[in-house]
């Protein structure tokens, strides 16, 4: 996903703020999942999502205002009933510099109680064949 850092984005120390890293991992999340094919409309029609249980972040350097950034994500593991984990990094482009590399982990929730629920089917057939094996 590319990105350009914002006015906005940036705190006062100059540099982007840590909660925007934190939006565009969701984002990135996102648009890759979709990308595979559990869209929104899946989501609601299975009653299901993976909802985010933990977020590690390590901030490698500063993103500045008009920086251009690339952020990647992989899935890295999936247990076939209820938890799936994805990496994250993301890159300036100018130099190649690793700003940032995270890891998430997430589990299945019923859209309704919240409370966790098996991964249907078609979920673990989407999310078995995107697992990268090499983190």
């Amino acid at each position: 996903m590319p990105i350009v850092v914002q006015p906005e984005d940036v705190d006062r120390l100059g540099h982007a703020n840590n909660v925007v890293y934190v939006r565009w991992l969701e984002e990135v999340s996102w648009a890759h999942i979709e990308s595979l094919g559990m869209t929104w409309e899946r989501h609601e029609a299975t009653g299901r999502a993976m909802a985010i249980t933990r977020t590690e972040i390590d901030y490698l350097a500063g993103a500045n205002e008009g920086d251009h950034l690339l952020l990647g994500t992989w899935l890295v593991d999936f247990d076939g009933r209820f938890r799936s984990a994805r990496r994250f990094q993301l890159v300036r482009q100018s130099d190649g510099k690793s700003l940032v590399r995270a890891r998430s982990s997430h589990a299945c929730v019923d859209l309704k109680t919240q409370r966790p629920a098996r991964v249907p089917r078609e979920y673990g057939d989407i999310l078995g064949h995107a697992v990268v094996t090499t983190e």
